[in-house]
């Protein structure tokens, strides 16, 4: 038979097109499997489709047929990815806050293509979470991605650290100092990213909100460090570290209420130990960072939560709950 112009495409074209239009309840009879290679400008004959078909079953693609009565529709039947689980990360994208709604929508768009058309309606809904600010850095790919290569290379990296002003306009941090850093590990806590790097200049470790990082670039040398950051805990750290926020570790003692266990798992995870207190209350002895954001979280439990000890960090916390009651009461 005399070759036919588009015959090297025909097995590509025909795999992309059950991909995209077929899936476990929607199939295409051979005839209109003709009729769609056409429309890209490839002929075919009823017999070799059947021969394409078993060609792409023996290359793994899970292709059956739907029969409905005598008819038979041929059909992708599944995928790496269930639509199931497309549905939970398009759910993720949507809700992240440290990816820009231009990002989300793109993101969302190549997950659409891992299934059919018809599934891929299933994946246009809208997520709707309470209180949340999509970022405005379209840059964030591009900055994990640097600082997984600083990582993977040894290599230093230097940067500026972008804040808001009251005016809603962005400047520097300090004048515009330029940070250079030797990177370790990304967090993620409080649904952002954060960058786990050791200073040099103040001989520690130190967080950095990625999406915060402006004109990030590899900086000459190998990474400084590494000794104390091969010392470091990573699970026990990021437990006891509230908000990502460096300082002095402390042992605290902290009372709560029955019905908050589930509260204090969430926090200092499944391991922490639980000692019996009176009326149904209980105490457990973690290691925290008592920054601000620690003890707003603990002021945010209200009665049903005591910090028992230390006394300096007790008295700390009594002095942050008198300065914000000071500020209210000035005000009336």
């Amino acid at each position: 038979m005399a070759r036919t112009e588009g015959q090297k495409l025909k097995l590509l074209a025909l795999a992309d097109i059950l991909a995209r239009e077929t899936d476990s309840t929607h199939g295409l009879t051979v005839p209109q499997l003709i009729a769609a290679l056409s429309s890209r400008g490839i002929s075919a004959e009823r017999k070799s489709i059947y021969t394409d078909l078993r060609s792409l079953q023996d290359f793994g693609m899970d292709i059956l047929c739907l029969r409905e009565g005598h008819s038979c529709q041929w059909a992708l039947a599944s995928r790496t990815f269930e639509v199931a689980e497309l549905k939970l990360l398009v759910d993720a994208v949507q809700s992240c806050k440290f990816l820009s709604e231009k990002k989300s929508r793109a993101l969302i768009k190549k997950l659409e293509s891992l299934c059919s058309r018809h599934e891929a309606k299933a994946l246009q809904r809208q997520v709707f979470v309470a209180n949340r600010a999509k970022t405005m850095n379209e840059s964030i790919y591009y900055t994990i991605d640097l600082l997984h290569t600083a990582i993977s290379t040894d290599e230093q990296v230097r940067f500026q650290i972008s804040e808001w002003t009251p005016e809603k306009t962005v400047r520097y941090r300090r004048g515009g100092k330029v940070y250079t850093v030797s990177p370790y590990a990304l967090l993620w806590a409080d649904e952002n990213y954060y960058l786990l790097a050791y200073d040099a200049e103040a001989q520690e470790l130190r967080h950095y909100r990625a999406d915060k990082l402006a004109h990030l670039s590899l900086a000459n040398g190998p990474r400084l460090g590494k000794e104390v950051f091969t010392a470091l805990d990573m699970a026990a750290y990021t437990k006891r570290t509230f908000g990502m926020f460096g300082g002095a570790e402390a042992g605290v003692t902290l009372e709560f209420a029955g019905h908050l266990a589930g509260v204090v798992i969430d926090r200092f995870g499944k391991d922490v130990t639980f000692f019996p207190s009176e009326n149904g209350w209980f105490r457990v002895h973690v290691h925290v960072v008592p920054s601000v954001q620690f003890m707003g979280w603990l002021a945010g439990l209200g009665a049903d939560a005591r910090l028992i000890s230390p006394p300096d960090v007790r008295h700390a916390f009594c002095v942050h709950c008198r300065e914000l009651l000071a500020q209210y009461e000035s005000a009336q």
